[in-house]
Formats: C-alpha cells, structure tokens, sequence
C-alpha cells in the first residue's frame, strides 16, 4: 500500500522529534512518501498530485486548514472529475488524519483521540485492517468544506482570531469569546442583517445577521467542549444551518450563552434548517467568510451543496 505524508510543519501539537516518531510508525504499515508544506495551497497541489499517480492513502499532519486543502486536492484531482462509473469515493485515494493543530474539528469529529500519538495509533490500526467510512462534504462555490463554514459574524471572528494569531497571541477560548465582543461592539450589522438564504422552491429567509453552514456536529470546541448550534447535523446528511434574524444585543449574548453552555440554541431570532441538498447565501454588502475555519475573504453570494459519499476515511 502507497501512502503520501503531508506535514505541516507550523502544526502546533508537535515537534520534529514526534513527527519522526510517526514517520517510522506508518512506514511499519504502508510504502511512504513524506512532503512537508512550504506556503499556502500546497497541500492541495500534493494531494492532487498523490491521486493522479494512484496513491492508496494521503495521510495529513496539521490542522483543519491542511486538512481542507488536502481533501479539496484529492476532490478536484483529474480521477474525481472523470465520469467514470462507480463512486467517486472508491476512485480516489482513502484520507487519513493525524491530529496536529489546536483545535482539530474533523478528525475529533469523526472519533480520533486528540493526542497526535494516539490518533496515529487507531490510524495505524484503521490501515492494517481495512478499516474506513464514507463521507460527505460541504461545497461553497468551488471550494469543499469538512466540518462547516460561516458568512457575516461567525466568520468575522474568524478574521479577528487569524488576525490575533499573526500578532502572536495563542488561540484560546477567551480569544475567541474577546472577539465576538469586539466585532459586535464595532460591527454595523446590528441594525440592518444583510444576509438571506435562498434555497430553491422556498420563499427567501431574509434580514440574517449571521448564517451558520455545518456538514457534521460539533461546529466547533472550546478546550474540551462540544459547540453544537445543530446537533443533528452529520456526514450521512444534508447541510445543516443554523442563523441568527437579528444581531440585537440582548438575544446574540443569549444565544452565545447558550452555545458556550453545549446547548442548542432557543428563540425566536434562530432559524434553523436541516438536511439540506442546497441552498444560497446572499448579502446585501460584503460580508466576511470562512471554510473549516479559515477565513477566504469577503462574499457577496455564496452557493452551499451538499455532496453525498464523497470521500473515504481512515477511522
């Protein structure tokens, strides 16, 4: 079995020293190939790349942000959009996750330990004994998605957070609760919601400040607590979407109190869709946006789709 090892080598869990650790572990179970990453993008070219030359398995050692890369490598790769019969999922290489980043949302959503050397393990497992499962992902526009995505305040904080972490502060759960506080002290959405989600045969939800896209349940977590603002939302279904109506100041700190707790969120300003095949995000001016947590810039209009048994996972 052939395997690709893609590294990131800022991941924030670990160290040379583990990463040779690993190296040695896998290549006891699979025929590897390591490339570390050197700039923004590149571990999509790789996997892309590992999928034409009919790898087995593409192995990931980051955060959510190299595992999105990757996987949108392997579904934008000659062989996924070939109409070739048979399920695409069988066509590309399996993915493979070694927890490496601070927060790790895909790989603890699909039930790996957070500790590197522990995930490594139950993968090391997972690849001796054929063991995988069949996912599906999000799409925005062109751009696939794992876990969730986010348009107005959701991916604000994104931005703030990202913008943070450059000044080199630590992600931490106070940062990111700091700049909720601060975006909705400053922002102007409060007043005037700009977004509305369009989805077809349906009458438009309109005046949204903020729209929330997951593909699976947790959206997200603080330290050791699952963030579900739609539990039900999973790999087996549609996308879920969870949306506040208004920004006003009392019912936002409500609804943010309620998520800190791990509770779903109540009240008349949530809208909440699930299970859906489609749909379309509009804003009246630019609006930030993010994918697996990582902020793309701003959006004006942003097609969400559902793709159903799109990938296959080491679990």
């Amino acid at each position: 079995m052939r395997a690709l090892l893609v590294v990131n080598p800022r991941a924030t869990t670990t160290s040379e020293r583990s990463r040779d650790v690993l190296v040695r572990a896998l290549r006891s179970a699979v025929d590897l190939t390591v490339e570390y990453t050197t700039r923004r993008g590149h571990a999509a070219s790789l996997a892309r790349a590992a999928a034409e030359s009919g790898v087995d398995v593409v192995v990931t050692l980051g955060g959510d942000g190299t595992v999105n890369e990757a996987v949108n490598g392997l579904m934008t790769a000659p062989t996924a959009l070939a109409p070739l019969p048979g399920p695409r999922s069988q066509r590309l290489p399996a993915l493979a996750v070694v927890p490496g980043g601070s927060t790790n949302v895909f790989a603890r959503a699909l039930g790996l330990p957070r500790d590197w050397a522990d995930g490594t393990s139950v993968i090391l497992d997972g690849l001796r004994d054929g063991r995988h499962r069949v996912i599906g992902l999000g799409r925005a526009d062109d751009r696939y998605f794992t876990f969730a995505a986010g348009v107005g305040l959701d991916a604000a904080v994104v931005r703030r957070v990202e913008q943070a972490r450059l000044r080199g502060r630590t992600s931490t759960p106070a940062l990111y609760f700091r700049s909720i506080a601060g975006h909705f002290l400053t922002g102007d959405d409060r007043k005037t919601p700009p977004l509305s989600i369009e989805r077809p045969g349906e009458p438009a939800e309109a005046e949204l400040g903020t729209v929330i896209v997951q593909n699976t349940a947790p959206w997200t977590y603080l330290g050791d607590r699952a963030i579900n603002p739609s539990p039900l939302a999973s790999f087996d279904r549609g996308l879920d979407v969870l949306a506040l109506r208004k920004l006003a100041m009392i019912n936002t700190s409500r609804t943010m109190a309620q998520l800190a707790a791990g509770r779903t969120p109540q009240g008349k300003q949530i809208l909440q869709l699930h299970d859906q095949p489609e749909f379309t995000v509009v804003a009246s001016r630019p609006q930030a946006f993010q994918l697996d947590g990582d902020y793309l810039g701003e959006r004006q209009k942003v097609h969400f789709v559902s793709v159903p048994e799109a990938l296959r996972v080491i679990c």
